[in-house]
């Protein structure tokens, strides 16, 4: 995978919440905090399009690949929920792919709530499939992060009192770790196929980091790959 063309993708992320900020303050219509640099929604565009572009190359056609219309899938404990991107061959559910951010200021208070959003997800679809909701073919699900580098994200925070002690390893980290941490563990538990995390800065000129080989774009491009292996040859 062209790592240049993955980070044009994630810098790509900035450039539109600066061009809905700006349309924002234009119009005279302002939301609160910033949120008016994402409520006119695909901030996130530059990496779906470069995800279907991926599974285009892994052999499927890009009429099979859904990001707008069609990516509604059933649930267990709902009707249907909204990915951001879901891809269908000959009647098969190929893959699902949730894409969520998140920027400053108020990491703490959004931290549990993507959490507790990427475990019911997933949690949903498998239960909805062990009823025979997707037939018998298993779903692909993938999930994709992006947070915000700034010292509010990099900086170790303590962790809140409990009833219970807290899992060691939360301690003396910083919500990028608590992120990583995360993302792993979703993994490893099955409850994501793949998962990728990535944190970028707003600052024009700044890295585009992936702190964990194992949830990096290229491990989650091979994992595509793999997948795509896997139905090709169901459908022979």
């Amino acid at each position: 995978m062209n790592t240049e063309g993955f980070e044009r993708a994630v810098r790509s992320y900035w450039d539109v919440r600066e061009s809905q900020a700006a349309k924002q303050l234009a119009s005279g219509r302002l939301d609160a905090g910033t949120r008016g640099a994402v409520t006119g929604g695909g901030h996130l565009d530059g990496l779906a399009q470069l995800l279907e572009d991926v599974f285009v190359a892994a052999g499927f056609q890009r009429s099979d690949v859904k990001r707008t219309a069609g990516i509604e899938l059933p649930g267990y404990y709902r009707p249907t929920k909204k990915w951001d991107l879901v891809v269908v061959s000959n009647n098969r559910l190929v893959a699902a792919i949730e894409l969520k951010s998140q920027v400053g200021p108020s990491f703490g208070n959004n931290f549990n709530n993507r959490t507790e959003e990427a475990i019911g997800n997933a949690v949903d679809v498998w239960r909805a499939y062990e009823e025979g909701t997707f037939g018998a073919v298993r779903p692909w699900l993938g999930y994709i992060f992006l947070l915000e580098e700034e010292p509010r994200s990099t900086t170790p925070v303590r962790v809140a009192r409990s009833l219970f002690p807290a899992e060691s390893i939360f301690e003396g980290t910083s919500y990028k770790d608590r992120y990583r941490i995360l993302c792993r563990r979703l993994v490893r538990e099955r409850l994501y196929d793949a998962a990728c995390f990535v944190t970028s800065s707003r600052e024009p000129d700044s890295r585009v980091d992936q702190p964990d080989e194992e949830l990096s774009f290229t491990a989650f491009t091979a994992a595509i790959a793999g997948r795509a292996a896997f139905v090709q040859a169901l459908n022979r």
